[in-house]
């Protein structure tokens, strides 16, 4: 009895090894070829390659840019903004008897995008060439305003370029969240500048 039992009991060991060797060498739990590439994912905030970008200037002229077409637009009083999600260009034009210097933009600007924005944290401030004409630009980072529905902020690079000619004064702003990579967008967009009159 005690050998037929031990017989029993060998034979089930061995059925059980040779099933559980039978499923890990068949097909059945074959994973996926890790050789497929993965899609593409882009940051938060990266304005795609394939966007178009539109002629625009305000109803009294006076100067032109391009803007990405599709994104919402909206006045804001003497400014415009164009927006999609975090990214923005606000465009606004003054009257300023003085040309705008690197020590003028740190002195009187950028305190009072201070007072007006949150948690600034001020860049560098230089003179740069655009195809349109030089301007002064200021980088800084800032909280967003908060989206509407869910209340949520992030934090943004912001450009901020003051192009002047004959007492007229424009402030291009570009901001995308943190991260994105909009390099080639905002070139793009600062490139178009141009007086008009």
């Amino acid at each position: 009895m005690r050998r037929t039992l031990s017989a029993a009991l060998t034979g089930l060991v061995i059925l059980t090894g040779a099933a559980a060797c039978s499923s890990h060498s068949s097909g059945s739990g074959a994973r996926p070829s890790s050789s497929a590439p993965a899609p593409e994912v882009n940051p938060a905030g990266d304005i795609p390659d394939n966007q178009v970008y539109v002629d625009w200037s305000p109803v009294d002229g006076g100067y032109r840019l391009k803007v990405p077409e599709g994104w919402a637009r909206k006045g804001s009083g003497t400014a415009a903004v164009f927006s999609d999600k975090f990214n923005s260009v606000r465009i606004e034009r003054s009257q300023t008897a003085q040309a705008p210097t690197v020590a003028s933009v740190r002195s009187a600007d950028l305190p009072a995008v201070e007072r007006t924005e949150a948690n600034v944290m001020v860049g560098k401030v230089s003179t740069v060439s655009r195809q349109g004409g030089s301007a002064v630009l200021a980088t800084y980072r800032a909280d967003s305003a908060a989206d509407q529905v869910t209340g949520k902020t992030v934090r943004q690079d912001v450009e901020r370029y003051v192009f002047w000619q004959k007492s007229e004064q424009v402030v291009l702003t570009l901001s995308g969240a943190v991260g994105a990579d909009n390099v080639d967008p905002w070139r793009t967009v600062t490139d178009s500048f141009r007086w008009s009159r």
